[in-house]
């Protein structure tokens, strides 16, 4: 049934709406009239908002045919969200469809427009801002020819460091909430303007924490917060103070790009860059805090189906966080999103831009199936790119979400305001398939599955996460603990396969490929090429009974393949895979057959566990190195095959085609063939270019 969907959703949202005699066309257009009908594209509407309630007064009527709001191009300025409820789903087997230009010149803007520049001092210039004096508007990004322009800031370039710990650090649990840190004197000064409107950004362990100052002791140089970060202040796991920075000081208003918001003064100030001139520069404050809100109540069985967005281009939303959130849980999973779906089925996003917006682009929410988000451009986003999470275990059973698709989209410069945002989190999911994507430059994890931590039960399962192309993720080094694929807790019937990830960066730990974090159970990870990691390309925290078969990892800087800890259960299968390195530890801290004792019975009958791995059957090659100079968990290969471990396995010379230009084809007479290997395609990976 599934597979029926989605081929029937694909040929009618691309083929059925231009040649059925039975669609009704509403139109509008940034020129018309909301007085007009609307019937014909010189009796165009204006808004959308009028284009809906025709469309509702249509279904009232008994309308049983499909429904095109056909958008000219041009802007259309959205000052609150389009809400859609039960009565606004299309009938049975039939689409209601808002679709844009394929010139891509169909806008949804959620931006205002910043005129009246003046010239100010010190090469700055100033704007009165509507709303801001009275403390009904605040943004925290800014937009000069659609370009995300820099908060002013102390420090320029780099980083402070926490000096002190007044609630702790190292010492006590990592995370112990903390109000207040001691800083370097002069890092922070209690005489800056507006001194509560100024943010501290601390950037530590895997999140990013935003607190605005409550007040400064200049005395003992101990900054107070007006909300706490939910973790201490030490970089990670070390007692190394963590990096911050200060933004929205306007004294540290001094290098080109950047802008303040004085509250107070309802004035916006702006240094522009060189040959900006901002008598005709396009300079745009984002104001709606979302686009698109799909409403539906599935415990009541209210569902909202078969809506159909097309061809449009969504820019400029405007979030700040809330009274008491740092954005401190991990994924930024406390930003919304500027499209969100609840209660939605058979929903489909086609070849939409989203861009400039001060949150994640879609969260498919509670009781979503059989949604599409594909061909699509995410770019430039605060937060990530795709958040899908329905109820847990313990929710009513409608409220679960899966059998979504998130296929053949652009995700790329995410988390730039929410930098610990991920590319796409699936969090309490089933049967989500996320393929064909490409997701790159972000400086948190690419694809993250799963949201329960250990091997307690979890909804997450039959996940399919394949043909992406992941790479630079973790990019500017801000934080640490990340992968290209991140998974987390039990996730039976899971395939990470046919992916391609490289370029995996982090802060101090934890730059890793494809990751198997806490409880990571029951998951196939298989035909995946990963490299260019700052740590290993495979890595387990623990997990247990996870596949890893005929992959290829290769060129880890540090490490090639990290285990964390060893529990009384088999982690891992590691079986007919390619290892190749040039640098850095082959078997990376605990690979460690500890012996348990434990009871096979209630009635006894101690026996001993001695194996919490399989590994056999794989190809390993170090170019610089001799087998007999390579260290297999500190000893050498015949102390490994002592233990049962690459019985099979061969030392050798894969044959690349060409390592060195990254080029992983093997030639013919590659000895990965001898082992059962099976040579992966690679053009098949990433986004699907349309067929001519």
């Amino acid at each position: 049934m599934q597979i029926k969907r989605t081929v029937f959703f694909f040929l009618f949202s691309t083929l059925f709406f231009s040649v059925s005699a039975q669609t009704k066309y509403i139109y509008v257009s940034p020129s018309g009239n909301d007085n007009s009908t609307g019937n014909t594209v010189q009796l165009a509407f204006k808004t959308l908002e009028q284009a809906q309630i025709q469309i509702r007064k249509l279904l009232k009527e008994g309308n049983q045919d499909s429904i095109i709001v056909q958008l000219g191009s041009g802007v259309y300025p959205i000052r609150k969200p389009l809400i859609f409820t039960e009565e606004d789903s299309a009938p049975q087997g039939k689409a209601i469809v808002f679709k844009g230009k394929r010139d891509g010149k169909t806008l949804l803007s959620g931006g205002e427009k910043i005129t009246g520049w003046r010239p100010y001092k010190n090469g700055i210039w100033a704007a009165k801002v509507n709303d801001v004096k009275n403390g009904s508007r605040k943004f925290r990004q800014l937009f000069v020819n659609d370009s995300l322009r820099q908060r002013a800031r102390i420090i320029d370039t780099g980083f402070y460091r926490v000096a002190g710990f007044p609630d702790g650090g190292a010492e006590i649990n990592y995370q112990t909430p903390c109000g207040r840190f001691q800083f370097a004197g002069g890092n922070i000064n209690s005489k800056w303007k507006n001194l509560q409107d100024v943010e501290v950004i601390v950037y530590h362990f895997w999140t990013d924490t935003h607190l605005p100052i409550q007040s400064v002791d200049t005395k003992t140089n101990i900054v107070t917060f007006q909300k706490k970060s939910g973790k201490v202040f030490t970089d990670d796991f070390t007692k190394e103070g963590a990096r911050y920075i200060v933004e929205n000081v306007f004294e540290g208003l001094d290098r080109p790009g950047e802008w303040y918001l004085d509250r107070t003064k309802g004035e916006l100030y702006y240094k522009p860059m060189r040959g900006e001139d901002m008598r005709t520069a396009d300079v745009i404050a984002p104001f709606v805090p979302e686009f698109i809100r799909i409403d539906g109540k599935p415990v009541e069985g209210k569902y909202i189906s078969n809506l159909v967005f097309e061809n449009i281009t969504f820019k400029y939303s405007n979030w700040d966080l809330p009274p008491g959130n740092s954005n401190d849980g991990q994924g930024s999973v406390s930003v919304p999103a500027a499209i969100t779906l609840k209660g939605a089925q058979n929903c489909v996003f086609e070849n939409c831009t989203i861009s400039n917006i001060g949150t994640f682009a879609f969260d498919l929410g509670e009781g979503c199936r059989f949604n599409k988000v594909q061909n699509c451009n995410l770019t430039h986003l605060a937060a990530g790119g795709l958040r899908v999470s329905g109820g847990t275990e313990k929710a009513h059973p409608l409220l679960r979400t899966g059998s979504n698709e998130i296929r053949n989209n652009l995700i790329s410069n995410y988390g730039e305001i929410f930098p610990s945002a991920v590319g796409v989190l699936l969090m309490n999911t089933d049967k989500t398939t996320v393929s064909h994507n490409e997701i790159s430059y972000g400086s948190y994890t690419g694809i993250s599955i799963g949201w329960v931590w250990g091997y307690s039960r979890s909804i997450s399962n039959h996940n399919n996460i394949e043909y992406n192309y992941i790479h630079h993720i973790g990019s500017k080094g801000l934080l640490s603990d990340m992968g290209g694929v991140y998974t987390l807790g039990v996730s039976p019937g899971t395939v990470i396969r046919n992916n391609i990830i490289h370029d995996v960066n982090a802060n101090h730990y934890g730059g890793w490929g494809i990751y198997n974090d806490e409880g990571s159970t029951h998951i196939l990870v298989e035909n995946n090429l990963v490299y260019n990691t700052k740590f290993a390309p495979y890595n387990i925290h623990y997990a247990k009974e996870i596949t890893v078969r005929n992959n290829i990892f290769a060129l880890g800087k540090l490490e090639q393949l990290n285990r964390t800890r060893v529990d009384p259960h088999k982690s891992v299968f590691f079986e007919n895979n390619i290892v190749y390195w040039k640098t850095g530890t082959l078997l990376s801290q605990n690979w460690q057959d500890k012996d348990y004792k434990f009871y096979a019975s209630p009635m006894g009958g101690e026996r001993e566990m001695t194996s919490t791995f399989d590994s056999d059957y794989n190809l390993f090659y170090n170019p610089g190195l001799r087998l007999d100079s390579v260290k297999f968990n500190g000893a050498g290969i015949s102390k490994w095959r002592e233990r049962g471990k690459d019985i099979h396995s061969v030392y050798s010379d894969p044959l690349f085609v060409d390592a060195d230009r990254y080029n992983f084809n093997l030639k013919p007479q590659s000895p990965a063939f001898g082992l059962g290997f099976t040579a992966i395609d690679f053009s098949a990976t990433g986004i699907e270019r349309a067929k001519k």
